[in-house]
C-alpha cells in the first residue's frame, strides 16, 4: 500500500490545530469553573473575615446572614459568631450600665465631699474667729473685771472644746465611712444649742453692730 505524504501531513496539521483549539476552550472553561467554585467557597469566608473585623471594632450591628450556597461549616461558624456577638453585647451593656452607675456615684460622692469640706470650713471659721476676738479683747484689757475676764475665758475654752468636738466628729465620720464604727443616735435640746451659739457670738455681734432677738 502507498499513500502520498502530503495528504497525511495535512491531516496531522488539522488534527493538531483542532486539539489546540479544543485544549484552549477546555482550559478557559476549566478556569471559569475553578473561578466560580473558588468564589463560592471564598466569598462566605471573606464575609466572615469582614464580619470579624467589624465585631473587633465594636460594631454591634454586624451579623452573619446565611447564604443559600454557603457550606454547612460556614453556616455553623457564622451562627457561632452571632451568638458570641450577642453574648459580648450583653456583657458590654451590663458593664456599661455598671460603669455609668459607678461614675454617677463617684460624681455624687465628690459633690458631697466638696459640700462637706465647705461646711466644715465654715463651722471651723466661727469658733476660730470667736477665740481670736475674745483673746484680742483680753489683750486690750477689756476684761479688767473678774466677771468679764472669766466670761471671756469661758467662751474661749467653750469654743476650743467645740473645735475639739468637731475634730472628733470628723474622725468618727471617717471611721463610719470605712465601716469600722456605727452611728449613735442621741437627743439634744435645740433651744439651748441656739442660745449657746448666740451667747458665744456676743463679741462678734457687737463688733459688727448686729442685734439678735432670740425668742
Amino acid at each position: 500500500m502507498s499513500a502520498p505524504l502530503s495528504s497525511i501531513g495535512e491531516s496531522v496539521r488539522l488534527a493538531n490545530q483542532f486539539l489546540l483549539y479544543v485544549g484552549m476552550i477546555a482550559v478557559l472553561i476549566g478556569a471559569l469553573v475553578v473561578y466560580l467554585v473558588a468564589k463560592q467557597i471564598t466569598m462566605p469566608i471573606y464575609k466572615l473575615s469582614n464580619l470579624s473585623e467589624r465585631m473587633s471594632d465594636l460594631d454591634f450591628n454586624a451579623k452573619y446572614e446565611s447564604g443559600k450556597h454557603d457550606m454547612e461549616e460556614i453556616q455553623v461558624l457564622g451562627n457561632s459568631m452571632n451568638t458570641l456577638s450577642e453574648e459580648t453585647i450583653s456583657e458590654l451593656k451590663s458593664a456599661n450600665n455598671q460603669l455609668t452607675k459607678d461614675i454617677e456615684e463617684k460624681t455624687k460622692i465628690d459633690e458631697m465631699r466638696k459640700d462637706f469640706i465647705a461646711n466644715v470650713s465654715h463651722e471651723l471659721k466661727t469658733p476660730i474667729a470667736l477665740i481670736q476676738g475674745y483673746a484680742e479683747g483680753l489683750q486690750e484689757g477689756m476684761g479688767e473685771e473678774k466677771e468679764s475676764r472669766d466670761y471671756y475665758c469661758d467662751v474661749i475654752v467653750d469654743e476650743a472644746n467645740k473645735m475639739n468636738k468637731m475634730v472628733k466628729q470628723l474622725l468618727t465620720l471617717s471611721s463610719l465611712e470605712s465601716g469600722n464604727d456605727k452611728p449613735v443616735m442621741d437627743r439634744f435640746n435645740l433651744t439651748e444649742l441656739v442660745r449657746g451659739v448666740v451667747n458665744a457670738s456676743k463679741i462678734l455681734l457687737e463688733q459688727n453692730e448686729i442685734q439678735v432677738d432670740f425668742d
